[in-house]
């Protein structure tokens, strides 16, 4: 993997990993077109997701620290109550890790499968902004997150380990079907993944599996595909915050089903 590959992969990650389009599906697609086949690996792959959480960690400094801040107070809080949601949350995904991790490592094979679960992606981002913008309700008569809604989400961001079903996309939009406010959805979210993928992370550096010596990839290249992912995930993260506040899913959803139409017929040809 050169350098300007790295760049390019990880440029992909950072911009979808919070855009509603698929990171593991645009990832795939990606090492297709650079003829990564082989060299695409657990160590870049873990990397620039961690990147990507980095900059989830930079945007929302400021209610971390305040989460932080009401746990280690003892006591149930509006912010242990919060953490609370979002362990809840992890739990589908952290079972389905557990029990499916090799079956959806093989899914990743396959850009016929990427290509219908963009489509579906494109299916639920559609239909969460047309039943969203049909309620009409104003803002003050939206919910907060709550145990039932983080649960429900939770299980969308399980389904979202498939590669082409957009982890944000489907759990933004299961929270805006759940009636959930915009922008609490949006930062519930975004919050909601670090944990796995800083748990992913660590398990896999405890694991002997990231060291660039068993990688086949130069320092330079994790370097930069690192920075890359972690430049493109901050404005990402940035941009799809207001896109939410603003109900302009149907745009990506577009994006999605033609992504996922080319996908499929490029592997047919």
């Amino acid at each position: 993997m050169s350098n300007f590959d790295a760049i390019i992969l990880g440029l992909i990650q950072g911009l979808t990993e919070f855009l509603p389009v698929s990171s593991s599906g645009h990832l795939a697609i990606g090492k297709e077109l650079l003829g990564l086949q082989t060299e695409m690996n657990l160590s870049f792959v873990v990397l620039v997701h961690a990147a990507t959480a980095l900059s989830i960690i930079i945007v929302f400094w400021k209610d971390i620290w305040t989460l932080l801040k009401g746990l280690f107070k003892f006591q149930f809080n509006k912010e242990t109550r919060y953490i609370s949601m979002i362990l809840i949350s992890m739990i589908p995904v952290g079972l389905v890790g557990v029990f499916f991790k090799d079956t959806v490592d093989s899914a990743f094979d396959s850009l016929i499968l990427v290509g219908a679960m963009l489509i579906v992606t494109a299916l639920v981002l559609f239909i969460s902004q047309k039943i969203s913008t049909k309620r009409n309700k104003k803002e003050e008569d939206l919910k907060e997150m709550g145990f039932k809604e983080a649960i429900i989400i939770g299980l969308a961001q399980s389904v979202a380990v498939l590669p082409g079903i957009s982890r944000s996309g489907s759990t933004i939009g299961t929270g805006l079907l759940c009636g959930v406010k915009k922008a609490s959805v949006a930062k519930f979210s975004f919050l909601m993944v670090l944990v796995p993928i800083l748990g992913e992370a660590f398990l896999d550096l405890v694991g002997g599996e990231m060291p660039a010596a068993t990688s086949g990839i130069s320092i330079s290249a994790l370097v930069f595909g690192f920075l890359a992912a972690f430049i493109s995930g901050y404005a990402a993260c940035k941009w799809m915050i207001e896109i939410v506040k603003k109900a302009k899913l149907t745009y990506f959803a577009v994006y999605c089903l033609i992504a996922g139409l080319l996908s499929i017929t490029l592997t047919i040809w």
